[in-house]
């Protein structure tokens, strides 16, 4: 079973600003002649976001890098709920190996995470 990436204290799963990406990959070969033939690599879109997170308290700052750690980075899969839309998408990771936060002062931190959707 896979694990749900963890819901902050809000109930969110982000905070402003956050951004999204949608990427396709299409392949174009162009011909002697000047024509080309354009066709999808892969079928369904990929989807990325980037999550900020700011004004976290120790134990959401906690319960993010033990989840990071029980993953072991862009290793583990885990289903993730998408803040515009809701929807959850089953097979996302982390992006990089590595998790750097910052403890601003003894009631708040940041950190921010890039989660990929991943092939299947």
């Amino acid at each position: 079973m896979s694990a749900t990436f963890p819901l902050l204290k809000t109930g969110a799963v982000a905070q402003y600003p956050a951004t999204k990406a949608t990427q396709y990959a299409s392949t174009v070969v162009r011909f002697l002649d000047g024509t080309d033939q354009r066709y999808r690599a892969y079928t369904p879109a990929l989807r990325r976001w980037s999550i900020q997170l700011r004004l976290l308290d120790e134990t959401e700052l906690q319960m993010l890098a033990q989840f990071f750690a029980s993953e072991q980075g862009q290793f583990g899969t885990f289903s993730f709920v998408d803040p515009w839309t809701q929807a959850t998408y089953n097979n996302c990771s982390f992006d990089g190996d590595t998790m750097a936060y910052q403890l601003e002062d003894t009631t708040r931190g940041s950190l921010s995470l890039v989660i990929v959707e991943n092939r299947t």
